[in-house]
């Protein structure tokens, strides 16, 4: 019962977020009140990079700790190395961001470390107790970071609500895992699954189904999605980009890790109406937003629905949801990382319309906006075009026609929006005159280097990630 070195290696990331989180905390207070807060950022990052290595260092100390309620696999490595590198990213686009906004630092950078502690436990944890911990985690943290634009009525507007909501799926989260206990006497993953193996008892149905009702929260999966229009528009940029990311990618871990990984019965249909709904509603919303925070939200909703597509074709899907999940999380922080440094001072710069003419006035982040938009749409050779396309394959050998039919016209209807925004940005003949060019900062430039590197590599190499997601899957349901 007593902890080793070794149980401690295996949630070295978790002990690297937190003890940087900790000091960044600790150093802002005797900071001088207007010394600049840029060093909060810098060691905020180095905590990321660290934690990036000891992941990799986890490759050679795979196993369980802490009598069985982690386990360290391919599995949570994978999802790691998600959260790391998104964690990162966001506090690069956040350098120039925090400033400009006149944000206070050291809280902002602590509660991503903090909340990257939450989202790597959910991947890594087996104990549906701990996932709740860990859950609440990443949640608290960012429930505060939605309202970070203190002077700004929507942000407190968006972090009350996505605090409200959030509590409540919460609690159908909870609910579920006590009712799992009571059906199974267990509320490891491992038991559960081999419980499950030999008997249905009806109470596991109505577990699984709150259980359900809590992730898909989190994944922004409809009916769950009310918060999410909201909540991206009034939050700050950088925190929408880690919120749509990061969190998200955990959540679908959790979710496979109950569902697949613990041959959870009954969640079929609930998946299948999810994700129909998901992606027709996404899709039809997104339609009519001039808000550019608002068009994302809803496309987020209909990539979520997407995703849901490659569960509902259960083990052979898993890997096709991994690599989707990898996809979408390059493309997602590398738009939001432009749309929060275009937004300028209280991001008044959102619509559509101020978007006219930018690829004459900035043709690099037009550009890198561009390349993005057309990966959300699955254009070919970039990475949502192979996400999307493995996802409807597996479908198809899943045979699930309807499903799948329902998903390729969404990516029709979706290809509208998304176009829209490139239109007015190259063929508009009035400029936003209004709207005043900002060079792009160094650390702006890395997160667009990084998005929009892996975008390109993974739409044409994206064998080589489907290989890894392939060794992936296969440690999830080998137990």
């Amino acid at each position: 019962m007593i902890p080793t070195s070794l149980d401690y290696v295996r949630i070295l990331p978790e002990l690297i977020f937190s003890l940087f989180g900790v000091l960044v905390m600790l150093i802002d207070p005797v900071m001088g009140e207007h010394r600049s807060r840029k060093p909060m950022g810098v060691l905020a990052f180095i905590g990321c990079l660290l934690a990036l290595a000891a992941t990799i260092l986890q490759t050679r100390a795979q196993g369980e700790a802490f009598s069985h309620m982690v386990r360290v696999d391919s599995f949570s490595i994978f999802f790691h190395l998600i959260v790391c590198v998104v964690s990162a990213l966001v506090i690069l686009a956040s350098y120039e961001y925090l400033d400009v906004q006149h944000i206070r630092s050291g809280e902002y950078y602590g509660l991503i470390l903090f909340g990257s502690v939450g989202m790597g436990l959910m991947s890594s944890a087996i104990e549906l107790v701990l996932i709740f911990i860990a859950l609440e985690i990443s949640s608290i943290s960012t429930y505060i970071l939605a309202g970070m634009r203190r002077r700004a009525a929507t942000s407190a507007e968006s972090s009350i609500k996505y605090f409200l909501l959030g509590s409540f799926a919460t609690a159908f989260f909870l609910y579920g895992v006590a009712l799992m206990f009571g059906a199974t006497g267990s509320t490891n993953v491992d038991v559960i699954g081999a419980a499950l193996r030999t008997s249905h008892p009806p109470l596991v149905y109505v577990a699984v189904a709150m259980m359900f009702v809590g992730i898909g929260f989190k994944v922004a999966a409809a009916p769950f999605h009310i918060w999410t229009p909201d909540v991206y528009e009034g939050a700050p940029s950088p925190v929408v980009a880690l919120m749509s990311t990061g969190p998200k990618a955990a959540a679908f871990a959790v979710l496979l890790r109950i569902l697949v990984g613990a041959n959870s019965p009954g969640w079929f249909w609930l998946v299948w109406l999810a994700a129909a709904i998901s992606m027709t509603l996404g899709n039809m919303a997104a339609l009519v937003q001039t808000n550019v925070k608002r068009l994302l939200a809803y496309s987020s909703i209909a990539h979520a629905g997407y995703l849901l597509v490659a569960f509902c074709a259960a083990n052979v899907g898993v890997s096709a949801a991994i690599f989707y999940a990898a996809a979408y999380a390059a493309m997602n922080v590398g738009a939001f990382a432009i749309v929060a440094h275009f937004g300028s001072v209280s991001e008044r710069y959102v619509t559509i319309e101020d978007y006219s003419g930018l690829g004459h006035r900035q043709p690099v982040l037009a550009a890198a906006l561009t390349l993005l938009l057309l990966s959300l749409i699955g254009i070919p050779v970039t990475g949502g075009f192979f996400a999307k396309f493995y996802v409807f394959q597996v479908a198809l050998n899943a045979n699930l026609l309807g499903l799948t039919l329902i998903g390729v016209i969404n990516s029709a209807i979706a290809a509208y929006y998304y176009l829209r925004l490139i239109v007015v940005m190259y063929m508009r003949d009035e400029a936003a005159e209004h709207v005043p060019i900002t060079p792009i900062p160094f650390a702006l430039a890395v997160v667009l280097i990084v998005s929009i590197g892996e975008t390109i590599y993974v739409g044409v190499q994206p064998n080589r990630l489907f290989y890894l997601e392939t060794q992936v899957a296969r440690d999830l349901l080998r137990y």
